[in-house]
């Protein structure tokens, strides 16, 4: 039986295999719980956080990717992947999945709206996403 990653590896497909570096983990990890830490100031303005928390988010599920041996050509999919590679359902990649739109209005048609419940629940997804990466077995390198 193929596996997810399997089915999404391939000519014109999003994914690709690639030896995990423990190096390149080690950092998508350090980035994204900076921004996380970052993206929880009050004093900074919604916008900011919710960028430093999505930018986390995304640093932290790549890292995820990584960690299983395959590079994303696509910023999305390492959102949809979170079941296959943290084990997290629906209550953290739906909102992830909601940011990355909220995101794409706000980078390519500037028109970034969010609001305090947005971003918090954002900042609470990409927290499951640290702790469950943090609880992944350390890297074997050659």
């Amino acid at each position: 039986m193929t596996s997810p990653f399997e089915n999404l590896t391939g000519s014109g497909k999003p994914l690709r295999a690639e030896p995990p570096d423990s190096k390149e983990f080690a950092g998508l990890q350090r980035m994204g719980l900076a921004r996380l830490k970052d993206a929880q100031h009050q004093g900074l303005s919604l916008e900011s956080r919710f960028d430093l928390a999505y930018n986390a988010a995304h640093a932290l599920c790549l890292a995820a990717l990584r960690w299983h041996g395959y590079r994303s050509g696509n910023r999305f999919i390492v959102f949809q992947l979170l079941p296959h590679t943290l084990g997290l359902g629906p209550e953290v990649w739906r909102v992830l999945s909601k940011c990355h739109d909220a995101r794409n209005l706000g980078e390519y048609e500037g028109m970034l709206e969010v609001d305090t419940r947005l971003v918090t629940d954002l900042i609470t997804a990409c927290q499951l996403v640290a702790n469950k990466l943090s609880a992944l077995p350390p890297l074997n390198q050659p």
